[in-house]
Order: C-alpha cells, then structure tokens, then sequence
C-alpha cells in the first residue's frame, strides 16, 4: 500500500481543499437562505430574472465564471480594488479567491434545495404560530427552520460536494500555485500532466471520492435525525 502515501504536497492539496470547501459552504448559507427565501415566498417583478442570475453559474461554463470573477473581483476589478484598498481583503491568487469561486459555483444547489424545502412547508403551521402571538422572527426559528432543516443539510452537502471538485473557475481566477490555490482537482491536472504523475493523480482521486462519500452518508444521517425530531416534535 506505498502507493497509497500521500506527499507532502499532496497533504497540502487535501487540506486546502478541505479548507476551502468549508469556507465556500458556511459563506455561502446566510444568502443563500435570505435568496430561497426570497424566490419561495417572495412576488415581484424581476423574481425570474434572479432566479436566472442565481442559476447562472450552472448554465455558463465554468471559465466563463471565473473570467467574470477575475474581472470584478481580480486586483484591478471594482469589488476587488475597492476591498483590498478598505479592508485588506484580496481574492485574486489567494486561496480566499478559491473559495470564493467554489461559493459562486456551489451556490445554485444550496439554494435550489433550501427553496424547495420552504415550498413543501405547510403555510398554516406559520399562520397558526401567528394567531398565538408569535413575531415573524420566532415563527422562522421555531416552526420554519426546523422543517426545512433537512433541505439545508442537503444543500450544505452539495454545495461542500461541488466546491470538492470545482476546477475550471478556480483555476481561470486564482491559477493553479501549489500550498496557494492548488486544490483537490487542480493537483490531479497537474498530475496528470507530468510523466509519471498517474499515481498522484489516483491517490488524490480515491481521496477525493472517500471525502464526498463520507460527506453524503453524513448528510444523510443528519437529514434523517432532524427530520425524526421534526415528526416527534
């Protein structure tokens, strides 16, 4: 089993995946609850036009994606300029970029699973809760988030899955620098693309299944607990 221990800067690849597929996950759930929230329960004119626009990333390819995030959010774009120059916060080249790109890649399946869950809710649990004097805030926490529990563990799931084995908008925003923003997929293409590199590439392949397999099953179980809790409660 050599074949199976890992370099150095393979660890590292694995780890910085790691890393930035949580930060992508956790960024992206404050909005992505605020925007299913919005698209479930929301009436106005332009709902299809965001609902598009949060779709986007599925529709174009993923180069396309990472070109428009290197444009605004690269050292020269507006956002990017304007967050280095009062914040100190940089994107392009950074493994924070990498992250970001996974959150932009990622975000359509978070938030396609959370709407679907609102949709499903029964409106007349809210308006019960409402006759008896409860604010809409207390509602949310009490009736609504613990319904739509397992449609945010499924979305958090996919979205930590995609930004797992997102390459083609990383790479085009933050390149491929090793210990930087190489991650999980762009350490395979280099692997692949070096004599001798067929056994890197699998090692870090078979980690890479192990990691979003473990992260399903674990979706699951937290899915099937909330969702027995919900129908106990």
């Amino acid at each position: 089993m050599d074949w199976m221990a890992l370099s150095d800067a393979e660890w590292t690849a694995v780890r910085l995946s790691l890393r930035v597929a949580t930060v992508a996950m956790l960024a992206s759930l404050p909005p992505a609850l605020l925007v299913s929230m919005i698209l479930a329960r929301g009436r106005f004119w332009g709902k299809s036009l965001l609902n598009g626009l949060v779709h986007m990333p599925l529709i174009l390819p993923p180069v396309v994606t990472g070109f428009a995030l290197l444009l605004l959010f690269g050292r020269r774009g507006p956002v990017g300029a304007f967050l280095a120059e009062n914040f100190g916060l940089v994107f392009s080249f950074r493994w924070t970029g990498a992250a970001l790109a996974c959150a932009v890649m990622g975000f359509p399946f978070m938030v396609r699973s959370i709407r679907l869950s609102i949709e499903a809710v029964d409106r007349k649990l809210e308006e019960a809760a409402g006759t008896l004097g409860a604010s809409p805030a207390w509602i949310f926490l009490t009736v609504t988030l613990p319904l739509i529990l397992p449609g945010i563990l499924a979305g958090m799931v996919l979205s930590f899955a995609k930004a797992m084995g997102e390459f083609g908008a990383t790479i085009t925003f933050v390149s491929n620098i090793p210990g930087e923003t190489q991650t999980l997929s762009a350490a395979i293409y280099t692997f692949t693309q070096v004599p001798g590199g067929d056994a890197g590439a699998m090692r870090l392949a078979v980690i890479s299944v192990v990691i979003s397999m473990a992260a399903l099953m674990l979706s699951e179980a937290m899915a099937s607990a909330a969702a027995r809790r919900t129908v106990a409660a």
